[in-house]
């Protein structure tokens, strides 16, 4: 595995991290609590140290309290990211949808999220605290000075911003001093390179910790279909890869994609990660899974790279078919 700085922290994190929203049982499709726990503790045991969670995963915390019983003994193994800023209302409906994702920043609130995460994680401290979302009535400032006082307080070693655009990480680093920045990013969403968000944090000298990068799943070529719409498989709704529209599309390049990784003699998930990773600025690429042998197959992906022929030709197929 290799290690890399994130941004000006001095923390060292994995190059493939492992993202823990799959474990929220209540997104991307059924996730038990022991597979859970058994993939976080096998991440470690392969190199992975980075664990990336939230509250807002899971209608009641699920994949924070997750974490925190798999590091139970192994605090000092892991580098962990979590957030604050997004809440979860219980939803109503045909498939009882956990409703909205509200945001809110609001500094008395902010506060009493701090605690209870490190309540569930079952630490004193947080590596890596992430704003989840810009919160639009209450503004940013209050939390961003939040982040200020918590890292001189031991409460967190570096703080970070998430879904935040080039404007708002300018006056995060400013006036907070942060070190990273978490975008969404991955072959098929370049959203975060177009917009300047990724180039900026990069001439920032700023970590970058991408989410999103195998696209819920699509980039790791294992659906012949999109997922079928249940009461714990949501992700349609969050990535538009798998609409009408796009989805005929997306196979193409991931036939591409396909062709590539068998000449490798490796996964369509380990080329599309590979992609992630070979992005200027790019620090590492968090990978959700829920079983102990794909965090494993995904982790190989730090082991080797793409050469340019080889990312010249998933480029000319993505512009071929999604440009």
């Amino acid at each position: 595995m290799k290690y890399r700085k994130f941004g000006n922290s001095g923390i060292d994190v994995s190059a493939v991290g492992l993202g823990t929203w799959p474990l929220g049982n209540d997104f991307f499709g059924e996730a038990s609590e022991s597979d859970g726990i058994k993939t976080i503790q096998h991440a470690l045991d392969i190199g992975v140290n980075l664990i990336d969670t939230s509250p807002a995963y899971g209608q009641a915390y699920e994949a924070e309290t997750i974490v925190g019983k798999a590091l139970k003994g192994r605090r000092d193994k892991a580098v962990i990211s979590t957030k604050f800023g997004v809440h979860r209302v219980l939803g109503v409906g045909d498939y009882k949808i956990p409703g909205e994702y509200v945001r809110c920043l609001a500094p008395a609130v902010a506060s009493s999220e701090l605690e209870n995460s490190l309540k569930r994680l079952g630490t004193d401290y947080i590596d890596i605290y992430f704003i989840h979302w810009p919160d639009l009535n209450n503004g940013n400032d209050g939390a961003l000075d939040l982040l200020a006082k918590w890292k001189k307080e031991g409460k967190i070693r570096a703080g970070a911003v998430s879904n935040f655009s080039t404007d708002q990480i300018k006056n995060a680093v400013e006036r907070a001093g942060i070190s990273g920045i978490q975008p969404s990013a991955s072959l098929l969403d370049r959203s975060n390179f177009d917009n300047g968000v990724i180039p900026f944090a990069r001439d920032a000298g700023l970590g970058i910790m991408t989410y999103g990068s195998l696209g819920g799943g699509i980039l790791a070529g294992a659906f012949k279909e999109p997922p079928k719409i249940t009461d714990k498989e949501l992700r349609v709704f969050f990535y538009d890869f798998f609409g009408e529209k796009k989805w005929p599309k997306c196979v193409k390049v991931i036939d591409t994609l396909r062709e590539v990784a068998d000449a490798r003699g490796a996964s369509v998930a380990e080329v599309s990660i590979n992609w992630v990773l070979a992005q200027p600025g790019v620090t590492t690429a968090l990978i959700g899974t829920t079983k102990p042998a794909n965090i494993e197959k995904n982790a190989k992906a730090a082991d080797w790279e793409l050469t340019s022929d080889e990312l010249k030709k998933i480029n000319d197929a993505y512009a071929a078919n999604l440009a």
